[in-house]
């Protein structure tokens, strides 16, 4: 459906210019190109604990497998043991040579997701949605953030007391990378690479079947 779909049937019903409809906020396209995977974040930007707040706030809304509800969430900023959690995570592993990420540029902000029951396929339904909610929140925000599964998860609950096991983890941060997309056909390579300073992240473009 397009951005302005509304406005254009306002115009065939009413007459043009007799009513607008005037666009409030981004668009769920403009968010969804916006939301990229960043391993880099400007260090003099401090995520602070009431805007990881804001951005798990959206959990509270979002449908749930069965509705069972069962994630939990723990806050880490540069105050409260980030430089504890960065240790423990991996990031870019397509690119091993540029040791990701790069010094300087290292989040200072995590959210950790739990589950109060063992991971199933209904809990990592529930995951995908909350990761890319949360992340979407965070881009609305003028944030940016990636999702991590690549982390020691035993050591992670030690390290944080968590009461249950961690599942995933979601960076958070003020953005320090330029970022593209590159449509490709299917058969060509789906990795990621840098190219002039630039992230490149093929995207396949024909989904249908």
């Amino acid at each position: 459906m397009a951005d302005n779909y509304l406005e254009k049937r306002y115009e065939e019903t009413l007459g043009s210019g007799k009513i607008r409809v005037k666009k409030i906020g981004h668009t769920v396209d403009e968010l969804l190109t916006k939301n990229r995977s960043t391993r880099g974040y400007k260090k003099a930007y401090k995520v602070s604990r009431q805007e990881l707040e804001r951005i798990v706030g959206v959990c509270t809304r979002i449908p749930s497998a069965r509705n069972q509800q069962v994630l939990r969430m723990r806050l880490v900023t540069s105050d409260s043991g980030a430089d504890k959690v960065l240790p423990l995570v991996k990031m870019g592993a397509a690119l091993p040579e540029l040791h990701l990420p790069l010094p300087g540029t290292e989040p200072e902000a995590f959210i950790v997701v739990c589950s109060t029951v063992p991971e199933n396929p209904m809990v990592d339904i529930d995951l995908g949605i909350a990761a890319q909610s949360m992340l979407l929140k965070a881009v609305e925000m003028g944030l940016n953030g990636l999702i991590i599964a690549a982390f020691n998860r035993a050591k992670l609950q030690e390290t944080l007391a968590l009461p249950y096991t961690p599942l995933l983890l979601l960076a958070i941060g003020k953005g320090n990378e330029h970022i593209e997309l590159k449509p490709i056909d299917e058969s060509e390579s789906h990795a990621y690479y840098r190219e002039n300073g630039v992230h490149i992240v093929p995207k396949v473009m024909q989904l249908e079947v």
